[in-house]
């Protein structure tokens, strides 16, 4: 490998040459089962040629037009077909190069429409363990302390609120009825706590992602947020991030819980890596007081055709091939098949998650759900076990407290097969034995 690239993963990497459907392989001829789908980007699989050929075609065309100063028809086309599927009113959508670049730009739609209704409202609340982006805007609304301890002089306009992790319950004596009354109670505190009047953005995933490990909230606790923010003129933004195109066995993570967000935020499989995208999106009522009030912000590759093409391409191939459907079936034959094969296993305290985004929190013990130490580095070991049997897994750490607690995270191709998903729970639950037992 070259000395000067700056590796994320070490300097022994394999080199990937190639990737079909739920599978990639390296120079070296291995195959390795895309149980991940990268870091759950890659939605209608590896090697589809006509995403391919809409960028090429796009690029022969016009490659690059500063956003400013001129429109294209794949940017027009692109948002025409997406808005219907948005669960929002009048959707406007304005794409931007990844997610984190799309949640620095709600964040400031959010600041922009409050100042343009003659309010100075500034603070955004997000959820404790939730993850947002690395960009500032978008750690400081995050909840990962790891992810932002090294940076903290640079933080601290944002606060947090509870979230539903419902395996680690902050509210147990709630259940079995549903916590989410209580999550509004707590947010509508720190709301009242803060100044309603100071209070601009309410951020949270629809479904928990990287962080959490796909935690699926309680029916009850989204209406009950939408309802407080709606109360305190508080504009409630939905990360889509992960969840989005069809990732949850819906279109949209909202779309299970009927809500209706002012702003959303997506990337991942909006593009499905075949190109950087990524979408903030305003609601009709709020691209209405920007447009009047003016919003200062831009980023020189935003509204890139040629990402727009890809973007196109992507959704077309999601919708043509049915994609959604087959992710919410592939999800409950993988759910199955999880609990088949580690439903007893003692160090695994929950198997969770919608659609083709599944989580397995592993733990020390599993009556008290004491989790690991981080000094045993269990998900990572569990991650490399993974590799050497040939499946590809997504880690995350920190979940129990911060610093303790191990995910694994699957988010496959929504194109994996009957065959492969049964393939994916059986790797995926050797990689845990070799490691664990």
């Amino acid at each position: 490998m070259s000395k000067h690239v700056f590796s994320r993963g070490g300097d022994r990497l394999p080199v990937a040459a190639r990737g079909s459907g739920a599978e990639i392989f390296d120079t070296d001829g291995r195959r390795y089962l895309d149980g991940s789908g990268g870091a759950i980007v890659v939605g209608i699989g590896h090697g589809v040629t006509e995403v391919a050929d809409a960028i090429a075609e796009q690029a022969r065309a016009i490659a690059y037009a500063h956003g400013t100063a001129f429109t294209s028809d794949s940017l027009e086309a692109y948002a025409e077909e997406l808005a219907p599927l948005l669960p929002m009113d009048d959707p406007r959508i304005y794409p931007v190069s990844g997610g984190s670049e799309a949640v620095e730009t709600a964040l400031k739609m959010a600041r922009a429409f409050h100042l343009a209704r003659g309010e100075d409202r500034h603070v955004v609340i997000g959820r404790a363990g939730a993850y947002h982006g690395n960009t500032r805007g978008a750690l400081d609304v995050s909840g990962r302390p790891g992810l932002r301890a090294p940076y903290l002089p640079w933080l601290g306009a944002a606060e947090h609120t509870t979230t539903p992790y419902e395996f680690r319950c902050p509210f147990p004596d709630s259940h079995p009825d549903g916590c989410g009354t209580r999550h509004a109670q707590a947010l509508d505190t720190l709301i009242e706590q803060t100044g309603p009047e100071r209070v601009a953005a309410f951020i949270a995933e629809p479904v928990s992602g990287a962080a959490l490990g796909a935690c699926v909230p309680p029916p009850d606790y989204w209406p009950a947020i939408a309802e407080v923010c709606r109360r305190h003129g508080v504009l409630l933004i939905a990360d889509e991030v992960m969840t989005g195109f069809g990732r949850t066995g819906a279109w949209n993570g909202c779309d299970h819980f009927g809500l209706r967000p002012d702003l959303m935020v997506l990337a991942k499989g909006a593009a499905s890596g075949y190109w950087p995208l990524g979408l903030a999106v305003a609601s009709g009522r709020v691209y209405d007081a920007l447009a009047d009030g003016g919003f200062t912000h831009g980023f020189t590759y935003s509204h890139h055709a040629v990402g727009a093409a890809a973007g196109l391409a992507v959704l077309r191939r999601l919708r043509d091939h049915d994609l959604v459907r087959a992710s919410a079936e592939r999800g409950d034959q993988l759910d199955v098949a999880l609990r088949t094969e580690l439903g007893d296993h003692p160090a695994v305290g929950d198997i969770r998650g919608l659609g083709l985004l599944r989580g397995i929190e592993l733990v020390a013990d599993r009556r008290t759900s004491q989790p690991f130490a981080r000094s045993e580095r269990v998900v990572e070991r569990v991650v490399a076990a993974g590799k050497e049997r040939g499946v590809l897994l997504y880690p995350s750490t920190g979940c129990a407290d911060g610093i303790d607690g191990d995910l694994i995270l699957l988010g496959p191709p929504l194109v994996i097969t009957p065959g492969q998903t049964e393939e994916l729970a059986a790797l995926a639950s050797s990689a845990i034995r070799d490691v664990l037992g």
